[in-house]
């Protein structure tokens, strides 16, 4: 949970938490203008996997990133001493900071934080080594390769690619929650002062590793991701990462910043209920815990991003821990994993951007691929078509396996505090 502020102190400038800058990287866009158009517009990121051999599986879609060279975004770092899912992270942070507007050399002289959430760290490129292994003895593993496995160069490579030294970078391994964890553990930094300014949010690359794990599962969709339908037959792995710049509104006023939405607050809780199952109770406290922390009540929330992987399971747990918390006035509630796939670590992250950009431009995105609502999971998860709105208030869920839930509430910017 977080740091506990007093009422009094919530309303000043320098404790109140603001979003200003995105970087992103995603199957359905770049940047953060191109990504809300894939929102608005209901895109689809499904494609037949080419990163990694899918001979012998019954099918193998994917929401792969092609195309998006993040080398552009790399200045300073060798990008072949980078891994696949680092080069995502690390172009993804310098674009939230060229988005915000900061200048670097400002950036640089004041205390920081990055903290970056991820579920597999570099396992592409570990499936390369172990590949390697197999085929031709250890000696034959390419040491440059080798070098790019350690997961804690997601935060540290973004550090360096920056120039930024007197920052915290830390990688968090909360799975697929890590991205809210890591928007979490920003918030916090900013609001006690430890830190000026925070770049938050996760990175994950597809790999042959996760996909087969959740193949053998049974979990993988045929086709594409239903989230919430009668038919879901289960999740779309995907890549990317999703960066967050995160400031005092102190901070964002100072130099005038463009400012897209306020982090009011958020909860996190772990109930080691179950390597794979989530616990519709933890769950629902976790949106307690988010919503008492950030000063909202359940009626309100405008918009829930739900974790909404597309599983039997895990629709139906968290749809019926959202009628708990919100009885039978529930939000609209979408999955951003029907356009997205799941992105692992990246997958919390992401939709934090997209709640925020939604809050901004004032539009719902759509859960695409629908046909029919489960009955059991009776919400309206605005079917295949974004819809206008004005959105004040939104929560972010981020579930992960092992119970790791983490939430987080996002409000409109006012001048004033609500």
């Amino acid at each position: 949970m977080s740091v506990n502020v007093s009422d009094a102190t919530r309303d000043d400038a320098a404790t109140r938490v603001v979003l200003t800058g995105f970087g992103v990287f995603s199957s359905i866009g770049v940047g953060a203008d191109e990504f809300a158009e894939g929102l608005r517009a209901g895109r689809s990121g499904a494609k037949p996997i080419t990163l990694f051999d899918t001979e012998g599986f019954a099918h193998a879609n994917g929401c792969e990133i092609t195309g998006a060279e993040p080398e552009r975004w790399i200045h300073h770092l060798p990008t072949e001493t980078l891994g696949r899912a680092t080069q995502f992270s690390v172009a993804a942070a310098r674009m939230a900071v060229e988005a915000a507007g900061v200048d670097l050399d400002d950036l640089r002289a004041r205390r920081g934080m990055i903290s970056i959430g991820t579920t597999d760290g570099e396992s592409y490129e570990l499936d390369h080594l172990v590949g390697t292994e197999v085929a031709s003895g250890p000696a034959a593993m390419d040491p440059t390769v080798a070098r790019r496995v350690y997961p804690n160069r997601l935060s540290i490579a973004a550090a360096q690619e920056l120039g930024l030294s007197d920052v915290e970078a830390v990688t968090i391994a909360t799975a697929c929650s890590a991205g809210n964890y890591a928007i979490g553990q920003g918030f916090d930094a900013i609001r006690s002062g430890e830190a000026d300014y925070a770049l938050c949010g996760g990175a994950d690359a597809m790999c042959r590793k996760t996909f087969t794990g959740f193949y053998r599962l049974g979990t993988i969709a045929p086709d594409v991701c239903r989230p919430f339908d009668t038919d879901r037959k289960g999740i779309l792995t995907g890549e990317g990462a999703g960066v967050l710049m995160l400031e005092s509104l102190a901070s964002a006023r100072a130099r005038g910043a463009r400012i897209y939405a306020e982090v009011l607050g958020y909860g996190m809780n772990c109930d080691a209920y179950h390597q794979v199952a989530p616990n519709q109770d933890s769950v629902a406290r976790c949106m307690e815990i988010a919503l008492e922390n950030a000063g909202v009540k359940p009626d309100e929330v405008d918009l829930i991003s739900a974790h909404g992987t597309g599983t039997k399971a895990n629709d139906v747990t968290e749809s019926r821990a959202i009628h708990d918390v919100y009885g039978d006035t529930v939000p609209r509630t979408v999955s951003l994993k029907s356009m997205l796939g799941h992105t692992m670590g990246a997958a919390s992250a992401l939709a934090a951007i997209a709640c925020a950009l939604s809050i901004h431009h004032g539009f719902i995105p759509p859960t695409i691929n629908h046909r029919q609502t489960d009955p059991e999971c009776e919400i309206d998860c605005v079917p295949n078509q974004s819809v206008e709105a004005d959105l004040r208030i939104v929560q972010n869920n981020g579930l992960a396996f092992g119970g790791n839930n983490s939430i987080v509430i996002l409000g409109k910017y006012q001048e004033d505090v609500r």
